[in-house]
């Protein structure tokens, strides 16, 4: 070994094979993920029972769907960029400590103030989840594999929102709906336990911070064993560290459009998701079906997303991110369209749904692995959340405008055509981004940052 021996981390993690310890993080960051999407679906899926329960009005949930939403817009940006700052592990763990704690609260609340609270202080800390685990399974995964790995492990988040829809519906009838939060709140607690002991920091992210070359040493052995340490070796990441407040930098150096682009798409998309998650179940129910049928259908949205992901992710690695999510949000247009049409059975309402599912939260989790390898690692969770955070604004939109149509009784049909129209949005916008995408190019290992 030479006295100034320099390793590349990026280009040794690029280089590797997975192994069972990238493996091991990226299943931690899924089940954040599971349970981030079973949290913030879960009060769609209980809005019926907890309508009959209180006695209320469908319409009077509208401003607490949109709570969580407000207090996950906050959180993307704040954690995001804190993560940028102090570290994605530190983030993960605390925010998973501090959702639990307040879905067991959403389980106590007794009024429409109190859950209106709750949800938006829990939302905050969901809005830590997957900013910062997408961004430390990107940095994790080999270049050849980045965007597979990350599509599948964004997944979790659909995944959880799905499995949200069958926990619901097995526990509502033996425990009522606060048995729903009680579950969301004790497994993240688990989860945040075992990553207090087993999850590490983004390797990329150290050596930018001048950690001890030691301690990258030893993650790295673990990725590769082969891996050059000792004193006298210089690691180096192909990035420059910036300065100042993360989100500016994010219209720096030619990355403004690509980034006004991501944030509309990403607008347009939380909109009709939250939209669908929301209020599916409860315009299901109206339309005369079981509360179980209503729970199923909700539920759908959500496998269809699960299923749509991993398939994009495919084809996304075949075909790029510009032709595959084009053509998807125009099939997610006409989807959506045909879900209010009088003539669905709720056989035929299960088909479009499901389409719907894998057009607009499969579409999510590309969307998500399209920021991650947009930005570079000074700004990655920085970037996937604020465009989450705008994304947040659309998804608060969405349930509060369907509740004021509801109001003014419109009918399902025109409330489907209405919610189409984002899904063709984010299709035009997304056909822009062909100008905005160029292949990646490598500093300079000269211009690299090294920790030493």
């Amino acid at each position: 070994m030479g006295n100034n021996e320099r390793v590349n981390v990026n280009a040794l993690i690029d280089s590797s094979r997975l192994g069972a310890y990238q493996w091991g993080i990226f299943i931690l960051c899924s089940m954040c993920l599971i349970m981030d999407g079973f949290d913030l679906q879960a009060i769609g899926y209980v809005a019926p029972a907890l309508v009959r329960d209180w006695k209320i009005p469908s319409a009077s949930l509208g401003p607490v769907f949109s709570a969580a939403l407000v207090g996950v817009l906050l959180g993307s940006l704040i954690f995001s960029m804190m993560a940028d700052k102090i570290g994605r592990r530190p983030v993960l763990i605390g925010v998973s400590l501090y959702f639990s704690a307040l879905t067991f609260f959403t389980a106590r609340a007794n009024s429409i103030d109190q859950l209106l609270a709750i949800r938006f202080l829990a939302g905050i800390g969901l809005g830590g989840i997957m900013p910062n685990a997408m961004a430390l399974v990107g940095e994790y995964s080999p270049a050849r594999l980045r965007v597979t790995v990350m599509m599948i492990v964004s997944n979790g988040f659909t995944a959880g929102a799905a499995i949200g829809g069958f926990v619901a519906a097995g526990l509502i009838p033996l425990y009522g709906w606060r048995g729903v939060f009680y579950f969301g709140a004790v497994v993240p607690l688990l989860i945040a336990v075992l990553m207090f002991f087993v999850l590490p920091e983004s390797l990329q992210f150290m050596t930018l911070r001048g950690v001890s070359p030691r301690k990258i040493a030893l993650a790295l052995r673990k990725i590769d064993p082969l891996a050059p340490a000792g004193d006298n070796v210089q690691y180096l990441v192909n990035e420059e560290r910036k300065q100042g407040v993360p989100i500016v930098h994010l219209f720096h150096e030619g990355r403004a459009l690509g980034t006004v682009l991501l944030w509309i798409i990403n607008f347009m998309n939380l909109l009709n998701l939250y939209f669908l998650s929301n209020w599916l179940p409860t315009v299901v129910r109206d339309l005369g079906y079981s509360n179980s049928n209503a729970v199923l259908a909700g539920a759908m949205v959500q496998v269809g997303g699960t299923v749509g992901a991993f398939a994009l992710g495919w084809f996304v690695h075949k075909l790029g991110f510009v032709p595959v999510l084009t053509s998807c949000f125009l099939l997610g247009t006409l989807s959506i369209a045909a879900i209010g049409q009088p003539s669905l059975g709720i056989a035929l309402i299960f088909v479009v749904v499901f389409i719907a599912g894998w057009c607009v939260p499969g579409a999510q989790a590309a969307i998500n692995a399209l920021a991650a390898t947009y930005y570079p690692t000074d700004l990655r969770a920085t970037g996937i959340g604020s465009g989450l955070g705008i994304g947040r604004i659309g998804a608060i939109v969405g349930p509060l405008v369907a509740g004021e149509l509801l109001r003014r009784h419109w009918a399902s049909r025109e409330l489907f055509y209405a919610a189409a129209i984002p899904a063709l949005i984010s299709a035009i916008t997304m056909f822009s981004m062909r100008w905005v995408l160029k292949p990646e190019k490598e500093l300079p290992v000269e211009s690299a940052v090294a920790a030493h």
